[in-house]
């Protein structure tokens, strides 16, 4: 018995210990930080705070058809069936819109068309959209830098000359690595530490630190896309999701709510990542992209944007990329997101894939998934 206090004691000592450091360090405490750390990508949208975005007051209902996937894809050097193809990516949904009709919708049991589920990088793109908005309506410019909306972060650094354009294109060169380590270890890192964050001025003070020079080169890094939200908010005077919900979410006619998950509720939008949606609202996304900026008679985003983002600037892992948009192959437009989370896009086919995931974490198959999508686009 008193081995078993005194352990009981000890357990209880370091527990609170590591609550106060969390508490310190601005994270959340340890049984939500394991919790979310555990959890599958479907599952963390609602283990963090998050700002509700309304469907729209005009929502749009996809109009129908039937279109059979092919028999057989290429996987890893092998030919499968289409559903081993589904299992063996981790698919929870698969959706094919031809010319802006449903032809094709794939939901693994448990999920549904209103299921919410999670975007991972592919919210860099949401905002790559409310960024063009704000250059066309001349409140933003590519040259305009972090510190001229921020000048309390100024550090006399190279930090202090990084502009929106480098943001932009992953060349802003702050040295908060990407790499996520698996397991308990992967919890100290710094992308892990902004995904965490309970305050993200406190994490984007802490981490100032450069890796190279803004503009001498291509790197992904979350951070990018987070200094760049952090202007969206200072320069609308509204959250990111009240942004976002007034000039895309309403316009694309979405039909279930969204959510942005923050560091805080009133806070930061985690704008690297975390916005949460229905697959055919993602869809609906793609589709505005591919119409041109248009939804009907609705003009959404300025056709120059839609240039900027297509137009490769940087090379990164093996794929074109700029203005948070992935290019696997000429003339294709891509969100892609951890797990497994993309929004594909052909304008040669008008084919919008949206394709949402539980990938693991460490299992690399972009390269393949995308191969079948392109596959799919053509087929």
């Amino acid at each position: 018995m008193k081995f078993l206090r005194k352990t009981l004691v000890t357990v209880l000592v370091l527990y609170l210990a590591l609550w106060g450091f969390t508490k310190v360090i601005h994270y959340p405490n340890p049984y939500q930080a394991v919790k979310l750390g555990l959890a599958p990508a479907s599952k963390t949208p609602d283990l963090m705070p998050a700002h509700t975005i309304a469907p729209s007051n005009n929502p749009i209902t996809l109009p129908r058809a039937t279109e059979a996937m092919p028999q057989k894809v290429e996987w890893n050097g092998k030919e499968i069936s289409w559903q081993e193809f589904l299992d063996t990516a981790h698919t929870n949904v698969f959706l094919v819109l031809r010319n802006g009709v449903l032809t094709y919708a794939y939901y693994r049991d448990g999920f549904t068309p209103t299921t919410r589920l999670p975007s991972y990088s592919v919210g860099k793109t949401m905002l790559s959209i409310m960024v063009g908005q704000l250059i066309s309506e001349g409140k933003l410019k590519e040259s305009d830098k972090f510190v001229d909306f921020f000048p309390e972060y100024k550090n006399g650094t190279s930090f202090d000359r990084v502009t929106i354009g480098q943001l932009l294109d992953m060349r802003g060169g702050v040295g908060v690595s990407d790499n996520y380590p698996t397991g308990p270890q992967g919890w100290g890192v710094g992308i892990a530490q902004m995904y965490a964050t309970t305050d993200m001025n406190w994490f984007v003070k802490h981490n100032r630190k450069m890796a190279f020079e803004p503009g001498t080169q291509g790197l992904y890094r979350s951070v990018d896309p987070q200094l760049l939200g952090m202007i969206v908010k200072k320069v609308t005077g509204v959250s990111v999701s009240n942004y976002f919900s007034q000039n895309v979410w309403q316009r694309v006619g979405a039909l279930t709510s969204a959510t942005w998950n923050v560091d805080h509720i009133g806070g930061m939008e985690k704008t690297f990542c975390c916005f949460n949606a229905a697959a055919e609202d993602y869809a609906k996304v793609g589709l505005m992209l591919m119409n041109n900026g248009m939804v009907g008679s609705t003009k959404v985003l300025d056709t120059a944007w839609i240039k900027r983002m297509s137009t490769s600037v940087e090379q990164l892992e093996g794929w074109g990329y700029s203005a948070y948009t992935w290019h696997p192959y000429p003339n294709i437009d891509m969100m892609d997101g951890l797990h497994g989370q993309y929004v594909f896009i052909d304008r040669a086919t008008r084919t919008v894939i949206v394709k949402l995931s539980d990938v693991p974490t460490g299992l690399d198959i972009a390269k393949q998934t995308a191969q079948v999508m392109m596959g799919v686009s053509k087929h």
